[in-house]
């Protein structure tokens, strides 16, 4: 595989590997630490002030002393090139005003994460506070207790457990990220612990991280998200009196050899995806925000052309991110926000299409949002934030379509938010108080109840209220069209919330860590609400970013008629088995009360079927005639599959061998949840229906159903409630060719 990858590879990616590792060469045998100096380079060029620079250059040269007057000019001028709310002293008084009278409860919560980051202890994605010693270990994985080597970072390899421990986890605190609590901190409070207490944990992480030396220099997108945390960091502390002259030139020093490494090691071939575009974003955020330093202008002109390039490549028309991941979708969002909004800050225009491309993927996750307001997990969800300004569960994106919805004036993206969240002030200022009634006082169009995203998925919802039922059928392929590395092998799988409350679940994604067995679990076919055929995966694993194969999956057919919502989809991930099966799913809505799931096994000879259904974290007992249900907090949901040959049904949670029936609300966490698995053993074609019902009192008897046969097959379902009537689901039986599907009609 390899030597084919390289036998692949075009001139220009050999051209652009070849150089980056002439670089790594250099780095590795340079004597001692070239790029390690603290101070800056300033581009000469930049300096008139007639251009918005500096200093008049005849006054005052690139190498002269960083000074006071120096120091205070700079931080002037950064702050009108940040967001509005680092802007004016004015300006930046009212949102610290707004902050603590409207959203007192998370003003206290973020003060309370930076006296723990003060005390030494961070929280990092689901495992809570860590301990990384004291003075902090910024190379140990607490989790595991390794420690990786200092080598240069072309040495190490981030996704071997045995040298680094979880890379994720080192990485999590690497970003420092934990300094926008410290700054939000200083600001709401004007205490100066906050502000010494990231100067020295500044200076503690530059000492034990020389230029290029341990893993935290061993992906190009982990320094970029450093970088990023620094520049608001620079704008955090801009007033603060820990922001001596020689402290500020230190940071600034640091962030130029950060954008310097970026550029030569940007992921252009090895990660194409959102490695790539929070790279391009941090080249622009340093060019934009420090256009003083020298390679500014040609940072900031490499980002925007990367992310200019890679948003048609990466989204499409419909608002879909081709890594078929909920939380890189939102990733996807969030950066192409900051860079819409550093843009117009700056007075640079840019091309429709980026505004365009926002708003097809804020109604992509605006169509899958639970009627509760959270986001289902789709693919990897890997608990990680580009910018957290404020601290909220991997599902909570309210934050998101606040701040969307002022950018695009789009009053039901201002509904989807519910109301005005804290991020908004520092990307808007004190205009975000003044236009947000605006935005909901104009009555939101409701949307669409059943939504077909091409390409993605089919939503059906009852409502969009909070106790609404909701439904996702996934009918996209298996991740990105480069690696598939972060979808995971959920094919026709769905996810199903009752009267508001979760119900049937993505299982999540537990962790990265190679040498763990919740990696290749949480990915598995078995552990999705989808079908199984012979007990294997709908593809085979080659390591915890990859796949050996990436099966077609398309839509086949969708409608919506009064009282009905419809949509068929197959994949032909098990042609590959020595009798080849095509899995068929159709889903029905029925009077917004309940689904009908039909999975129809296409093939010859006799196989093993599993239909699986992974529920929440919540009771879930067998009852009588075949019915299963599941108890939320104030409803139920009740399921019943039928077959031509008796279904053995079983139910397990927190099995642990093998794995099976658990659930990962975030990264680092696993919980027992029950998995309901129906197994029959038959020979093709093999057709089981299904039936979901949410019940708004908990313990009302299930309604009366029973299977229609014609000619030794199951086509319909007769129903013993009146009112109640089931479409008939006869379908043809012959297997369609395989050809490469994308999920699209």
């Amino acid at each position: 595989m390899r030597i084919q990858r390289l036998l692949d590879m075009s001139p220009a990616e050999w051209a652009f590997r070849g150089r980056q590792e002439v670089f790594k060469a250099v780095e590795r045998w340079s004597p001692g630490d070239a790029r390690s100096s603290s101070r800056v380079r300033i581009d000469r060029s930049a300096l008139d002030p007639l251009h918005g620079g500096l200093l008049d250059p005849a006054a005052r040269d690139a190498t002269s002393e960083f000074d006071a007057e120096l120091a205070t000019r700079w931080l002037a001028r950064m702050s009108g090139r940040f967001f509005a709310g680092f802007g004016s002293e004015k300006d930046s008084s009212e949102v610290v005003d707004c902050l603590n009278a409207d959203f007192a409860d998370e003003a206290r919560q973020l003060i309370t994460r930076a006296d723990a980051v003060c005390a030494g202890r961070f929280e990092i994605l689901g495992y809570g506070a860590l301990d990384f010693g004291c003075p902090v270990n910024w190379h140990l994985d607490p989790v595991s207790g390794r420690e990786s080597p200092r080598e240069h970072w072309s040495r190490i390899d981030p996704l071997d457990p045995e040298q680094v421990g979880d890379s994720k986890v080192v990485w999590e605190l690497n970003r420092h990220q934990w300094a926008l609590d410290l700054g939000q901190a200083w600001r709401l409070t004007g205490d100066v612990a906050y502000a010494d207490a990231f100067f020295e944990r500044f200076s503690d992480w530059l000492e034990a991280n020389p230029y290029g030396r341990g893993v935290n220099w061993s992906s190009a997108l982990e320094v970029a998200l450093r970088m990023m945390a620094w520049c608001w960091a620079l704008a955090l502390f801009r007033t603060a009196p820990a922001m001596t002259p020689d402290r500020l030139q230190g940071l600034l020093a640091a962030i130029q050899r950060h954008a310097g490494f970026v550029e030569r090691n940007l992921s252009r071939y090895f990660s194409p995806n959102t490695h790539l575009t929070v790279e391009a974003l941090g080249l622009y955020t340093v060019g934009t925000l420090l256009p003083e330093l020298r390679g500014a202008r040609r940072w900031r002109s490499r980002g925007r052309e990367l992310l200019l390039e890679q948003l048609p490549v990466q989204v499409s028309e419909a608002g879909v991110h081709f890594e078929q991941s909920t939380r890189y979708q939102y990733y996807t969002v969030e950066i192409y926000l900051h860079f819409a909004l550093l843009a117009a800050r700056n007075g640079e225009a840019l091309p429709a299409i980026v505004h365009e491309r926002i708003a097809a993927m804020l109604q992509v996750l605006r169509a899958l949002m639970r009627p509760d307001g959270s986001l289902p997990q789709v693919g990897d969800t890997d608990g990680g934030w580009l910018c957290p300004l404020v601290r909220r569960d991997t599902g909570d994106y309210r934050g998101l379509f606040a701040t969307a919805a002022l950018l695009l004036e789009d009053p039901q993206l201002a509904e989807a938010a519910g109301a005005l969240a804290a991020e908004a002030l520092w990307f808007f200022g004190p205009e975000a108080v003044e236009r947000w009634p605006q935005l909901t006082g104009t009555a939101a169009v409701p949307g669409s109840l059943v939504t077909n995203i091409p390409g993605a998925c089919v939503t059906m919802r009852s409502g969009w209220g909070p106790d609404a039922h909701h439904l996702v059928f996934d009918t996209g392929p298996l991740g990105c069209p480069v690696s598939s590395g972060h979808g995971h092998a959920d094919l026709l799988s769905v996810q199903c919330s009752a009267f508001g409350e979760h119900y049937l679940v993505d299982p999540g994604t537990g962790c990265y860590s190679s040498d763990s067995p919740w990696r290749p679990h949480f990915r598995s076919t078995r552990a999705h609400s989808t079908v199984t055929v012979d007990g294997v995966d709908q593809v085979e694993s080659e390591g915890p970013f990859s796949w050996r194969q990436r099966p077609a999956a398309r839509l086949l057919d969708f409608e919506v008629r009064p009282g009905i919502g419809y949509a068929a989809a197959q994949h032909e991930a098990y042609v590959r088995l020595e009798d080849p099966v095509t899995h068929r799913r159709r889903v029905w809505f029925l009077d917004e009360t309940c689904w009908l799931i039909v999975d129809d096994l296409l093939g010859h000879g006799r196989h093993v079927a599993d239909l699986h259904f992974q529920f929440a974290p919540l009771p879930v007992d067998e009852e009588a005639d075949g019915w299963v249900r599941a108890r939320g907090q104030s409803s139920s949901l009740l399921l019943k599959s039928f077959s031509m040959r008796p279904l053995d049904r079983r139910i397990v949670a927190g099995a642990r061998q093998p794995l099976a029936g658990w659930y990962s609300p975030n990264y680092g966490v696993q919980v027992p949840a029950p998995l309901l698995t129906l197994r029959v053993e038959e020979t093709l074609p093999l057709r089981l229906a299904t039936v979901i019902v949410p019940m708004r009192d908990p313990d009302a008897p299930p309604p009366s159903l029973a299977a229609r046969i014609h000619e030794a097959r199951l086509v319909g379902l007769e129903s013993g409630v009146p009112g109640w009537s089931f479409p008939d689901f006869e379908y043809d039986d012959r297997p369609l060719s395989t050809g490469a599907g994308d999920g699209s009609p």
